[in-house]
């Protein structure tokens, strides 16, 4: 007697929070690779961006110097005008760079929110197609 099984509400329900589970767990993995990926970015930029501006402070005060020295019978206050005058226009560029950047904000996460709203899209397809 070959006897079939009939599949069992607690056998769907079952696989049914089997393919639910794995889907979060797929989902949070990859949360967590993009927050790793965002913290060695942030870190990188960081970094970069200190030395940058260390080595170019450190350059544009010997420039001033330099400069200073070579004008300084005729013209030391032009020179010493001058490089304050565009101290002050590149700190307030930079200023507008870097608020701009902050209002542009982190494209953090994007990939899951993206993958999630996939996955709510096929989902509503299925109860369609129901």
């Amino acid at each position: 007697m070959s006897e079939t099984r009939k599949p069992r509400l607690a056998d769907s329900l079952r696989g049914f929070l089997d393919a639910g589970l794995s889907t979060v767990q797929t989902r949070l993995e990859l949360l967590a690779v993009e927050v790793q990926e965002e913290k060695l970015r942030l870190t990188s930029l960081l970094f970069n961006t200190v030395l940058c501006a260390l080595m170019l402070g450190l350059g544009v005060v010997f420039l001033v110097i330099f400069l200073a020295v070579l004008f300084w019978e005729e013209h030391r206050l032009l020179v010493l005008g001058l490089a304050t005058a565009a101290f002050i226009g590149v700190g307030i560029w930079t200023a507008s760079n870097a608020a701009r950047e902050l209002r542009r904000g982190s494209r953090l996460f994007a990939a899951s929110l993206s993958e999630l709203a996939r996955d709510r899209e096929a989902l509503r397809r299925e109860e369609r197609a129901e």
